[in-house]
């Protein structure tokens, strides 16, 4: 089982350049066995060559414990081994060594070239060795001459091919691991990278929904209720002087309220059921990125469905002025259909605008403007100074400030442009143009 990351990082306890003490216990093992078997042939060596044995058994004890550095140097310990090779010693130092030169990340050429002359002086020793046991067999050898060559490619090819294949196809294993260990890695940072933006993503969702929901509410509450304490404190002004005005004040107020009520649960409606009015069983948990996206189509369907339009324009000032407010309408251009959002985005800036009126300048003369251009649709709310203060038309509204945030976000959020301030006489302006190209079969 291979390790990948951090964990493969940690995996690197072996000392000096192993990367794990079971490298290194196999690595003393292997010099050990190759010392024992070289200092064993020294004997040999000592006696043809006329040497101590003593000498002829050091020797060989420290060309085979060369091993130990095969990790190391490769090339190094395999070149001991071409050297060591007349003296008819290092078989295991050989094959071991060509082994760990072709597991290596060595380029190729080197490693052919130090494995032909492996094999080379593998096969000069073996003639050379055949031909003087022949001639020491006398006249009755076991083979003939002739088999001589045969039998020392043979031998030759059997002690260097086999470990340089098979240390070329583990070379080839380690680095294939390597590379899937890398992509595994590279994989697993880019899936937290993922997660990490899909959860921004899904964060940025409920916030630019928890926005628009209050918006919504914001809209739909803010202007019904405005009217209605309108109403409510011209109903307490007029209780005993206008009975008659009264009542209708009062029957407006129950009207705008039922509204109001209906509104809400229209929208808390939609927001609490699926596609088609039915309600959705939670069966299963949904994924994280998928909650914006399902509360942004949960308030588009609850305006989409029904949502104000330009033609309840009338509808909406006639409300205002039946609850005292002088608010003068004029229309510029031919009305046409305009996609879903920008009427309701044109009312609702109307509606909202009216509604300021109502809580910061009761009684005073508002005018509405609306203008439809060849690409745009215009819309303007400006009233004059409000009465002196202590009218009996102050209704005492609270503000929450957001009345104006909403107008722009909703504005921008189309593309088009808001402005609002006060005028020069001690009025209010609120401005907005909208652009007509997102409609869609106007």
């Amino acid at each position: 089982m291979t390790t990948t990351g951090d964990d493969h990082t940690a995996a690197l306890t072996g000392p000096w350049w192993w990367e794990r003490r079971r490298g290194a216990a196999l690595d003393v093992g292997l010099a050990a066995v190759s010392a024992a078997e070289c200092g064993a042939e020294g004997i040999a060596f000592a006696r043809d060559a006329g040497l101590p044995t003593a000498v002829g058994v050091g020797f060989g004890v420290l060309a085979g414990a060369a091993l130990l550095f095969r990790r190391r140097w490769p090339v190094a310990v395999v070149l001991i081994s071409i050297a060591i090779t007349p003296a008819q010693m290092g078989f295991l130092l050989t094959i071991v060594g060509l082994y760990s030169l072709a597991a290596s990340e060595l380029p190729r050429r080197i490693t052919g070239a130090l494995a032909g002359m492996s094999m080379a002086g593998t096969l000069i020793v073996t003639m050379v060795r055949a031909s003087r046991d022949l001639a020491e067999e006398g006249t009755h050898p076991p083979i003939g001459s002739e088999y001589v060559p045969f039998f020392a490619v043979a031998a030759a090819i059997g002690v260097t091919a086999p470990p340089v294949l098979l240390g070329l196809y583990v070379g080839a294993r380690r680095r294939l691991m390597e590379s899937l260990r890398e992509r595994a890695d590279d994989l697993e940072r880019e899936l937290q990278l993922l997660a990490e933006r899909a959860e921004e993503r899904a964060e940025w969702a409920r916030n630019e929904e928890r926005t628009r929901i209050a918006r919504e509410m914001h809209d739909v509450v803010a202007h019904r209720v405005s009217l209605m304490v309108v109403h409510a404190a011209a109903l307490q002004a007029v209780a005993r002087k206008d009975p008659e005005k009264a009542v209708r004040n009062a029957a407006l107020v129950g009207d705008m309220g039922r509204q109001a009520l209906t509104e809400l649960r229209e929208m808390l409606g939609v927001l609490r059921t699926g596609d088609g009015g039915k309600a959705v069983k939670p069966v299963e948990p949904v994924p994280l990125a998928a909650v914006g996206y399902a509360a942004a189509a949960a308030a588009s369907r609850a305006v989409d469905e029904d949502g104000p339009c330009l033609a309840e324009l009338d509808e909406l000032v006639g409300q205002s002025r039946a609850a005292g407010m002088a608010v003068d309408l004029s229309v510029e251009g031919e009305p046409r259909g305009y996609a879903a959002d920008v009427e309701q985005t044109a009312y609702r800036v109307v509606q909202e605008a009216l509604t300021n009126v109502h809580k910061h300048a009761a009684g005073a003369k508002t005018y509405v403007r609306l203008a439809h251009r060849a690409a745009e649709i215009a819309m303007q709310v400006e009233n004059e100074p409000p009465p002196e203060a202590g009218s009996t038309a102050d209704a005492r509204l609270p503000s929450g400030g957001n009345g104006l945030v909403g107008m722009k976000e909703r504005v921008t959020g189309l593309g088009g442009v808001f402005v609002s301030g006060p005028t020069d006489g001690g009025g209010f302006r609120v401005s907005a143009v909208l652009p007509a190209a997102v409609a869609s079969g106007g």
